[in-house]
């Protein structure tokens, strides 16, 4: 332990910057990938011939190795090899990928009774969709979501192979030098933010479905 913090205090500046860029690149891909899934989600609810499709190609879009979207997106998207902006690219695309069918499993899971309720009180078409479908499927929405933060984080590291900076540079100094103390330092910064990002999605979902707390307590 003691190896750890000495090999923390003498690396603390790059850590840190490297720490950053791991939470800007995963928070950032996460938002972005919620915002592209969410309308996507309610096509395949909404339009049912489109789950298929939708949910065949956000899954082929994930069993693409990341190692090879960090490769080619530079080519695709015109930027240089080692820009940050391709790993947040990827990331997203996984996020969407994996947040598709969570999406459209949530909204469909609304009862159909609740919503014919929802009609009969006046509530056009959007107004159920945002006040009724989005709200009642927050907590399976919320649940992929903490997937794909936990899934960003990890994958995050996979982009040092290509050169860019964050905290897997720790797994390749380890690697370079053939010692332990960066790498276990490594993992249990990525392990921290993981767990943060879960508790920061948890709190908003505690947050954004008050109606659950009240039921608990009766």
């Amino acid at each position: 332990m003691s190896e750890l913090w000495q090999y923390f205090r003498d690396n603390q500046s790059d850590i840190a910057g490297w720490t950053w860029t791991t939470v800007w690149l995963a928070g950032g891909s996460l938002l972005v990938g919620l915002l592209i899934a969410l309308p996507l989600g309610w096509v395949a609810s909404r339009y049912r011939w489109s789950y298929p499709p939708l949910v065949t190609l956000a899954g082929l879009v994930y069993t693409i190795p990341s190692i090879v979207l960090f490769v080619t997106l530079p080519g695709l998207l015109g930027t240089r090899v080692l820009d940050p902006i391709n790993v947040g690219v990827a990331l997203t695309a996984y996020t969407v990928a994996l947040l598709v069918r969570v999406v459209a499993d949530g909204l469909t899971s609304v009862s159909g009774d609740l919503l014919e309720a929802a009609a009969a009180m006046g509530y056009t078409g959007r107004q159920r969709l945002f006040a009724v479908q989005f709200p009642i499927s927050i907590p399976v929405i919320g649940a992929g979501l903490r997937v794909a933060a936990v899934s960003n984080v990890s994958l995050i590291s996979v982009a040092s192979l290509v050169g860019v900076q964050q905290l897997g540079a720790l797994f390749v100094r380890g690697s370079q030098t053939v010692t332990l103390v960066p790498i276990v330092l490594g993992v249990i910064i990525i392990m921290l933010l993981a767990f943060a990002f879960d508790a920061v999605i948890l709190l908003g979902i505690r947050l954004m479905t008050p109606w659950q707390r009240a039921v608990r307590a009766r």
